[in-house]
């Protein structure tokens, strides 16, 4: 079991760099098993007889590295097997990688079991430069420039000759940092993350190209190849139909010096209205074509043109991209290029959605689709607040993601690992870092009470007193954090504020009111957040019942003094005009956030926060309104104000993205810059949880409600996915109420919520 890496060189890696590792195993059977232990500082994608295998490690951070175990015996063929294992390295230099990826000084690729790290292997260093996708804020840094890889065309073959590349190097255990060790590394935690062999649906457009659309249809739904002329240019935009991830690659023939850009796009858009290096191009239908243009990351290859049909040169952009159009311009030099496949492996984590629902809306049921795909999308290695421009998991979002795969699959796999990232997460003053993995300190105080209420919904779904046991002392730290900084008045001091002007981000939601400070209540200017007060209300709730659950009473008692004398303090002083909560104490500024989480805290009554909510929804030009990221706890309070009726004007957000010909949520529709943000996928959670009633009212599910909450519609059905098993609901409005029909497994126990026409019939399954 060893690492290994290239010849040893001065000093450290400087920038990326993309090494293939290559071996020949010998005298193989196909289907025999041949367990190998893999992983990579910082990545790896590993191909056998070229094909696919897996994408790896998961990610970690400074305090752990992962390696995964794969069968490659369903890969071999009967004699000789060729394994090919691209790696690629980044500098341990912040802004010199990915925001998400952990690195080391040792970059390599480690090897145990069936195939060993030693100096049988042969590796070659590719010419690839990899570029921050903008010069001020690059999380991804993934697009690529890449000089023709010639010497990699046949390598996947077994008579290909390596004899011009190097003979890699064992690390000596001195080398490495502890945390690459074999004994100190840690088995993946997640499921291997899947690859699916996809086909382009069309040509969307053709801009410019002397190869008819016929053609280039034929090429991209049937592999027919294609010739692009010497001296031409060509300019092609894809459809991949709804959004997707996936590995792109591009199989080509000759056309030496030809130049190939692939830029990958979420919509069609057009121009911004104003430049700079933040601005965003202003978005529509998305599928205007005509009017719009693609924007997004381009790649670029130069092409080496000693490909042929029978061993093409391959190009293949290291890691996934997130598109549903792609624009190809291939311009040629001297040589015709032939092209022979375009294509890509679909990749994402493997959820099996089985929650299903149908209402008297029919709206809904386009909406549920954009946001499953939504979800599915934002689910890699992590959840992902958006593949396309950060792919990073934060609190806030990561809770409510959370919550729509407990609610639609009753998985809790990704759940588990997102809490132990954030548990890793921890800062010196209790804090964590509330976007994790991460390469760089990322503080947004109120998040962190996000990461709380995680560990509050997986109690009570799935009911783990050990869990709540690790992850109570990272609790406990945090709102430590928020104790030690109370005021003289007894609320929580300023903290924070917009981003890049503050020490902290103290964001809450992207609404027009607070565009100019990236977030942020404008209360920020004059003193400290009332949400910062209220969402540590919140989270003292929710360790108070985590505590309940462990058995430590009177600490869960503590908590709840606590939160109570907090409640005074913002009734005391962040009360304004008619009672409502002020965005900051003494500030004549209001928000409908405030109100919000004042009802779901109970720092308010509900007679009160009904009226407060009306009021702000009823002159939204008045008050910063929800945004998508907030709708959850918007529908929460409306719902605990016995006022959900009013949900179905808000599902007007949806429908509009839905007749905008989105295919994925947006994240905001502030600066629409993402067009896929799961924070988005809300009803994943409203119709099973909440309009079929189907949700834990004990830890662990150990009592289920069945208790619709119809708001306007007239009917609904369809089945809910539970820890306990399927459950299966139908119901209809009546004079009387709503009459009930349930189908329910043996062991479970029932909460009928207080409805009367509840029949319930037990299930053989």
């Amino acid at each position: 079991m060893s690492w290994i890496w290239k010849d040893k060189s001065d000093g450290k890696l400087k920038d990326n760099e993309i090494v293939s590792f290559r071996k020949v195993v010998r005298s193989k059977k196909k289907g025999q098993k041949a367990i190998v232990h893999v992983s990579a500082d910082a990545k790896y994608k590993l191909f056998v007889n070229g094909t696919l295998v897996h994408i790896g490690p998961q990610k970690g951070d400074h305090q752990i590295h992962y390696y995964d175990v794969l069968d490659l015996g369903p890969y071999y063929e009967d004699g000789d097997n060729v394994v090919l294992i691209r790696v690629l390295a980044i500098p341990n230099e912040h802004n010199k990688g990915n925001h998400g990826f952990h690195r080391t000084d040792s970059p390599g690729l480690y090897l145990s079991g069936e195939l060993e790290g030693d100096h049988t292997w042969k590796y070659f260093k590719e010419k690839v430069h990899m570029e921050p996708e903008n010069p001020r804020f690059a999380p991804l840094y993934i697009l690529e420039k890449s000089q023709g890889l010639g010497a990699l065309v046949g390598c996947h073959h077994v008579e290909y000759d390596d004899s011009k590349w190097s003979q890699a190097r064992k690390y000596e255990p001195f080398e490495l940092p502890p945390i690459l060790r074999p004994d100190y590394m840690v088995r993946r935690q997640i499921p291997l993350i899947p690859v699916r062999p996809k086909r382009f649906e069309h040509v969307e457009k053709v801009v410019l190209s002397q190869p008819s659309d016929e053609a280039w249809n034929g090429l991209l739904q049937e592999s027919k190849s294609i010739k692009v002329g010497p001296n031409t240019r060509s300019v092609i935009e894809i459809s991949a139909g709804p959004e997707t991830t996936g590995y792109l690659s591009l199989l080509m023939g000759k056309g030496q010096d030809a130049e190939i850009n692939i830029l990958t796009s979420e919509c069609y858009a057009y121009e911004p209205e104003e430049e700079g290096p933040f601005s965003m191009p202003r978005k529509g239908d998305r599928t205007d074509s005509v009017n719009g243009k693609l924007f997004g990351f381009t790649d670029t290859y130069m092409v080496a043109g000693q490909g042929s049909s029978q061993s093409p040169e391959i190009y293949e952009p290291f890691w996934f991209r997130t598109f549903r159009y792609i624009q190809l311009e291939i311009i040629t030099k001297d040589q015709e290029l032939d092209i022979y496949d375009f294509s890509y492996e679909e990749t994402g984590y493997p959820l099996d959605v089985q929650s299903q629902v149908e209402t008297s809306d029919a709206s809904m049921e386009a909406i549920w689709d954009i946001s499953e795909r939504s979800l599915k999308l934002c689910m890699h290695e992590t959840y992902e607040d958006c593949p396309f421009y950060e792919q990073l998991q934060y609190a806030m979002d990561s809770r409510s993601q959370i919550l729509y795969t407990y609610a639609t699959a009753a998985d809790d796999r990704l759940a588990r690992q997102c809490m132990d990232d954030f548990r890793r997460a921890g800062k010196h003053d209790g804090m964590i870092n509330c976007s994790y993995p991460n390469y760089e300190s990322n503080v947004i105080p109120g998040f962190s009470i996000y990461y709380i209420g995680m560990v509050y919904d997986h109690m009570m779904y799935f009911g783990d007193k050990p869990l709540v046991m690790k992850h109570l002392p990272t609790i406990l730290g945090i709102l430590n954090f928020f104790r030690s900084r109370l005021d003289q008045r007894g609320m929580v001091e300023k903290l924070g504020g917009p981003l890049f002007r503050s020490k902290y981000w103290s964001f809450i939601d992207w609404t027009d009111q607070w565009r100019e400070t990236a977030g942020v209540p404008l209360a920020t200017h004059e003193g400290p957040l009332t949400m910062e007060s209220l969402l540590y209300v919140m989270g003292l709730q929710y360790s108070a019942k985590l505590l309940d659950f462990i058995g430590y009473d009177q600490m869960s008692r503590q908590f709840l003094s606590e939160a109570k004398m907090l409640q005074e303090a913002i009734n005391t002083h962040a009360r304004g005009k008619d009672g409502m909560l002020q965005d900051g104490p003494g500030f004549e500024g209001y928000s409908q956030h405030t109100q919000v989480f004042g009802v779901l805290t109970e720092t308010i009554n509900l007679e009160e926060g009904a009226r407060y909510i009306k009021e702000t929804l009823n002159n939204p030009d008045l008050y910063a309104q929800c945004s998508v990221a907030m709708m959850f706890y918007l529908f929460r309070a409306l719902e605990k104000c016995q006022m959900y009726e009013e949900t179905h004007d808000l599902w007007d957000i949806w429908r509009d993205m839905v007749a905008k010909n989105l295919t994925t949520c947006e994240e905001d529709s502030v600066m629409s810059r993402s067009d896929c943000h799961a924070w988005g996928a809300l009803a994943l959670y409203e119709l099973p949880s909440v309009v079929l009633g189907v949700r834990p009212v004990k830890p662990g599910c150990e009592e289920i409600s069945i208790n619709p909450v119809p708001g306007v519609l007239d009917w609904a059905q369809g089945q809910v996915m539970t820890p306990k098993g399927l459950v299966k609901v139908s119901w209809k409005r009546s004079t009387t109420g709503l009459n009930i029909q349930a189908q329910v497994p043996k062991s479970m126990k029932i909460d009928a919520g207080g409805h009367k026409h509840l029949e319930i019939h037990v299930s053989e399954e």
